[in-house]
């Protein structure tokens, strides 16, 4: 499966530096008949029914590129993935001439030791205060770690508060899961006013999202590992729904990938669960779970759009990409959505 099927062309202004606001003014692009219709995500409620469920994801970005010295070198340094109560892997910048057992010196007597470095081109670092403090010192001293298109002159503080979800409640993520972005006060109301239920789950997304696949045959990619976890609430909630032939509605490929991911380790049933998930979704994958999947739109050559390829159909997608293309909507995190269902052979 060649990495050009998944490549397209897109002008570098459509691609949002900053949210909507309010954020559900932003643009919907709704795919439910397989035909495409412009919304605003405000309209989400009069799209969907009742007793459906929103399945959103209440992880907490933390400001993780922080800033620290390697004797008298500048070194950017960004935490992608908590190992335990005080390591984590991280990328550094730059980062080829550090060495196992090299001090990294941040600010207010934080320090962490490089205790390993990988051929995936990150290290592990170990910190010398354990987790409560440590994230402390992170959200002191750290700036969002914004992907690399949109650009900034320097930190701006707006972003710490514009690159969170309104779910974000359990810290560990270093990227925002985008697709629940669009939601607010309000909009939540409206939606419980219709009887659709939004439910939560976690999963701690990773810098890794933002890494390129460089491989020609995308099944040859290795795909990065994050965290994640299910309750019992929002398992019974689940259950209960596909009892009732009700949808199930993943806010973003996070939650898709947790839910698909507890399907396959358990035969299809969903159940409390906690763990990692390496799970790489393209055409042709079987999805148990989701009926529906809002998502924002993605990066080419991405492992996101392989995924969502894979949910609506290759061909379909692309049509639909260059519909918004010529409707000039906005693109990638702080961009516009789009709402697809499952093809019927997927």
């Amino acid at each position: 499966m060649d990495i050009s099927l998944f490549d397209y062309e897109l002008d570098i202004k459509l691609i949002a530096q900053s949210p909507c606001f309010p954020r559900d003014s932003s643009r919907l692009l709704s795919c439910l008949d397989n035909v495409p219709q412009d919304l605003n995500f405000k309209n989400l409620p009069e799209i969907l029914s009742s007793g459906d469920v929103l399945i959103v994801n209440n992880t907490k970005v933390i400001p993780s590129r922080l800033f620290a010295k390697r004797d008298n070198v500048n070194i950017e340094v960004t935490l992608h993935l908590k190992v335990n109560m005080n390591s984590w892997r991280a990328f550094l910048k730059p980062g080829r001439k550090c060495k196992i057992n090299d001090e990294l010196i941040f600010k207010n007597g934080l320090k962490a030791i490089v205790i390993n470095k990988f051929v995936s081109g990150d290290v592990l670092l170990k910190f010398n205060q354990h987790e409560e403090n440590f994230l402390i010192e992170v959200n002191d001293q750290g700036v969002m770690p914004l992907p690399p298109y949109i650009k900034r002159d320097g930190p701006n503080i707006t972003d710490k508060s514009n690159y969170q979800t309104i779910f974000a409640s359990a810290e560990g993520a270093v990227a925002a899961p985008t697709a629940g972005l669009h939601f607010t006060d309000g909009l939540i109301s409206n939606l419980e006013k219709k009887g659709i239920v939004i439910a939560p789950i976690t999963l701690h997304v990773g810098a890794g999202t933002f890494l390129p696949v460089k491989v020609k045959n995308v099944l040859d990619h290795e795909m990065h590992e994050e965290w994640g976890s299910l309750d019992q609430a929002t398992s019974d909630i689940i259950n209960k729904a596909k009892l009732n032939n009700k949808k199930i509605i993943a806010v973003g490929t996070t939650s898709l990938r947790i839910l698909e991911t507890i399907a396959i380790e358990n035969n299809g049933v969903i159940k409390p669960w906690s763990g990692f998930t390496k799970l790489y979704i393209t055409p042709g994958f079987k999805f148990k779970i989701i009926d529906i999947l809002i998502t924002n739109f993605h990066l080419p050559k991405s492992t996101l759009l392989m995924l969502v390829s894979a949910f609506f159909g290759r061909e379909e997608l692309f049509n639909i990409y260059n519909h918004a293309i010529n409707k000039k909507y906005r693109f990638f995190s702080y961009g516009d959505s789009c709402l697809f269902p499952k093809k019927v052979d997927g």
